[in-house]
């Protein structure tokens, strides 16, 4: 399943916001019946680093007792890179969930709220300079990396770059996968980022549960040295790597404490240190 609903002319043209904070939808692309992106159009006005979050929205359903409604908003990180004119997010679909299952029937041209102030700790600024940075990501987990993977930034600061993305299915990798693929052959990325940039990009994907090349959870292969036998790279220290994590909860307490067992230490906006964690996320 990957349906993409294209934008017409007539949709080009911006309403006059009938929402607060309101920003028009311009794409919407369903990957699987769990997982959709979409892009809406950003303020002009909004200033963000590669990496960040913000709440994002909609309206609620009428109270029954006044009629009024309330905004209805999860933190998201965004998908896009800082230089991007639009903004993208990717999203679980929870069917009775109170955002999601309104959220996964936009479509271009619909408005959503966007609350316009960014924050976040998956951001260069947290980490101390080293040699390699590594993001460990699960489900949705991966979309503050899709933005950091398009910032030169990324690759100027690194010798290499390496990306893990673990999902139950392997359908669920599909997102993650066009992303890399996009990078390397976008002449707009490939100019912007350099080719010699690009080589340093290796993408890790794996599954816990349908058949695919690579099976297991992360902690897994890392516990077991697999991860670095498949890669070809020395087991993770403070010396050289820096590290950020963005998963659903256990993964994260879980990665943790491996990187720790590691020696590497948690910092943060105020107090780079050798790895982040975005704690706001939830899969």
């Amino acid at each position: 399943m990957n349906d993409q609903a294209p934008v017409t002319e007539a949709q080009k043209i911006r309403p006059v916001p009938t929402l607060p904070d309101a920003q028009t939808v311009t794409e919407v692309k369903h990957w699987t019946d769990r997982l959709f992106s979409f892009r809406v159009t950003r303020p002009a006005s909004l200033r963000f680093r590669s990496g960040e979050f913000v709440m994002i929205g909609l309206m609620g359903d009428p109270d029954p007792k006044t009629g009024k409604q309330k905004p209805l908003l999860r933190a998201y990180s965004i998908a896009s890179p800082s230089w991007d004119e639009e903004l993208e997010f990717y999203s679980i679909k929870v069917q009775d969930g109170p955002l999601t299952s309104k959220l996964q029937h936009i479509q271009p041209g619909d408005e959503i709220i966007l609350r316009p102030k960014p924050v976040g700790t998956l951001v260069h600024d947290a980490l101390l300079p080293g040699k390699r940075v590594w993001f460990f990501a699960t489900g949705t987990g991966i979309a503050p990396f899709a933005s950091l993977l398009r910032d030169p930034q990324t690759y100027e600061d690194y010798e290499e770059v390496i990306i893990t993305h673990t999902c139950r299915e392997a359908g669920e990798l599909q997102y993650g996968a066009e992303l890399i693929e996009n990078i390397k052959s976008d002449e707009l990325l490939r100019e912007l980022i350099g080719d010699e940039n690009l080589a340093k990009l290796r993408y890790y994907p794996t599954t816990t549960r349908e058949e695919s090349p690579k099976m297991g959870r992360i902690t897994d292969l890392i516990r077991s040295g697999e991860l670095y036998k498949d890669l070809g790279v020395e087991p993770l220290s403070p010396e050289t790597d820096r590290a950020m994590i963005c998963g659903n909860l256990a993964f994260n307490l879980e990665l943790k404490e491996l990187l720790e067992e590691a020696g590497l230490e948690e910092g943060a906006n105020s107090d780079p240190k050798h790895y982040v964690v975005e704690k706001a996320f939830l899969d």
